[in-house]
């Protein structure tokens, strides 16, 4: 079975630091980009960050450009969110997803119909 267990979530103060897991199995992982998606209360769906297959591209959306990083380990089946400077609009719910598209550009790792497997999330809490 496919999983895609997101983890790492949890309560922090702004400007604090939390980093975000997502391990995955049950797919040829290597073959895959993954993205990170949050959505917030009342909010729609946004496209965090995304991974290229290999690792060697790496988008993040701009409200967290600077802040965020994106990395994967191959050899875990793992894909990381660093999330640096966190400021109370970061506060959502974080989902990882698998693209069979092993690179989606710039313009595209955005929409959520370009992924094939979806995680659980897990719940980031910015605040003081």
């Amino acid at each position: 079975d496919v999983q895609l267990q997101a983890s790492g979530g949890g309560l922090v103060q702004p400007g604090g630091s939390l980093r975000l897991s997502c391990a995955a199995s049950g797919f040829s992982f290597d073959d895959f980009s993954i993205g990170w998606f949050r959505q917030a209360p009342g909010k729609e769906r946004e496209g965090v960050a995304c991974i290229s297959n290999s690792g060697g591209r790496a988008y993040h959306v701009d409200s967290a450009k600077g802040r965020f990083t994106v990395s994967r380990d191959n050899a875990k089946n793992t894909v990381y969110l660093q999330m640096n400077s966190l400021k109370p609009e970061d506060t959502a719910v974080y989902y990882c997803a698998a693209s069979s598209r092993g690179y989606l550009s710039s313009s595209s790792y955005s929409y959520g119909q370009n992924y094939n497997y979806w995680g659980q999330g897990t719940l980031v809490t910015v605040s003081s």
